[in-house]
């Protein structure tokens, strides 16, 4: 009963529009308005809220939100496109599939869905326009590969899912998540191809523009690129090898984005240094209040033995282990279409990752399907909220945008199947 009021406090709260974190500290107090002597009251609420963010993983949060928004700032994306436009530019859909590939890139560099669709749209959806593409093409095929930002670590989302589950490590997660994102990037490539086929190019103006690029010569764009190109490699790098814990990579990030906009690119100067801090305060600011708000929601949670109650539920309606992943990713789909990644994950990694823990699944296995069913909704509406910022550069409507990426959604979805029913595709690194 306790844990049914609860729900429906959560869902009225958020049905009323007010914030995940507000909707989160009022469902808290619900057991102790029931029940004064049950042991969370709004002291012990605020102490947990306090104790949720006393951890190092969490503090690499905000610095790759940092460092993601200092390499917006400094134009990447710009060098990370030209370096694949030279070399697959002139296949067929070389171009859209160069978008691709620099959102891998950019995704391995900001952690942010939202942030890698931004950074890499605007500047590439103009230029396809340009050359000959759809604006709606243009627009879909970026905030579908948008996506690939919380995939391709260093995600956000895998480090929410660590803080969530003690069982998964940072480090784990990011080591999983490669062949993921590589798959899901392929399948989208795959489709931008087929459409460019199917639709035609035009195709002595890319002609023309990728002749540009090759008249600079092979050795002047890896020059002009390689700072960029050397991110990623540098903080993943320094990861896998244990020459560094992702929180210090996150610091490192910070540092050598820095380094790279302002000394080498030239790109970022110290005036424009406070507005870019003042953007990462305002993005990370809210992540700062679900995160300590979830984690004494799921302090209560736990004290009222939710997992154990949704356990039993579920195990006895589904107690085959197919069926169970099922419907938990049809769930997490629906989920995914009315609410943020980040709640999302914090109020359901710590309920579903002990049910399918004992089922025989990986923890650090169900991580990544989590995170990639929840990408999903980043270009499903009413949130998708990669299809307002792809919709906000172009002035396309949402729901015009939300037709248009059918086509790369069944091919995320595909590979997704995949991934929740052929565990090594994750696990198969580690």
């Amino acid at each position: 009963m306790t844990l049914a009021l609860i729900l429906i406090v959560v869902i009225l709260m958020m049905f009323l529009s007010l914030p995940i974190c507000i909707s989160l500290g009022v469902a808290s107090m619900v057991p102790h308005v029931l029940d004064p002597s049950f042991a969370v009251d709004a002291a012990t609420f605020l102490r947990n809220c306090v104790s949720g963010l006393n951890s190092t993983v969490t503090i690499a949060i905000p610095l790759f939100v940092l460092a993601g928004i200092i390499m917006a700032r400094g134009k990447i994306s710009e060098k990370l496109f030209n370096v694949f436009a030279y070399f697959i530019g002139d296949l067929p859909g070389g171009l859209p599939c160069a978008v691709v590939v620099t959102c891998l890139f950019y995704g391995a560099i900001s952690g942010s869905a939202p942030a890698t669709t931004a950074a890499v749209g605007a500047m590439t959806i103009p230029l396809l326009v340009s050359l000959g593409y759809e604006l709606e093409f243009s627009a879909a095929l970026v905030a579908t590969a948008g996506g690939l930002g919380v995939i391709i670590p260093p995600s956000i989302p895998f480090i929410l899912y660590s803080s969530a589950v003690s069982s998964a490590s940072v480090g784990d997660m990011f080591v999983a998540g490669i062949i993921p994102g590589l798959l899901i990037g392929a399948a989208l490539m795959a489709v931008a191809v087929w459409y460019c086929r199917k639709h035609g190019e035009d195709k002595e103006k890319i002609h023309a523009h990728v002749q540009k690029l090759r008249d600079k010569g092979l050795i002047a764009v890896l020059l002009d690129s390689s700072w960029a190109l050397l991110s990623p490699i540098i903080i993943l790098g320094g990861i896998y090898s244990g020459l560094f814990t992702p929180t210090e990579a996150a610091a490192v990030s910070v540092v050598y984005s820095l380094i790279i906009a302002i000394f080498v690119y030239r790109t970022v100067n110290l005036h424009s240094l406070l507005e870019i801090f003042v953007e990462a305060a305002g993005t990370y600011a809210p992540i700062l209040f679900i995160i300590a708000t979830a984690s004494a929601f799921g302090r209560v949670l736990t004290m009222t033995q939710a997992p154990q109650i949704l356990a039993e539920a579920l195990g006895a309606a589904f107690p085959n282990k197919i069926s169970l992943l099922i419907v938990i990713n049809l769930f997490l789909v629906v989920v995914g279409m009315f609410m943020d990644t980040t709640p999302a994950i914090l109020i359901l990694a710590p309920i579903f990752a002990p049910i399918v823990t004992a089922v025989g699944v990986d923890p650090v296995h169900f991580g990544i399907m989590m995170v990639c069913n929840l990408a999903v909704g980043f270009i499903t509406p009413p949130i998708g909220n990669n299809l307002y910022v792809a919709s906000t550069l172009t002035k396309v409507p949402v729901m015009t945008l939300a037709r248009k990426v059918l086509p790369f959604m069944v091919a995320f979805i595909l590979v997704l199947i995949a991934i929740i029913f052929i565990p090594q595709i994750s696990l198969v690194l580690l």
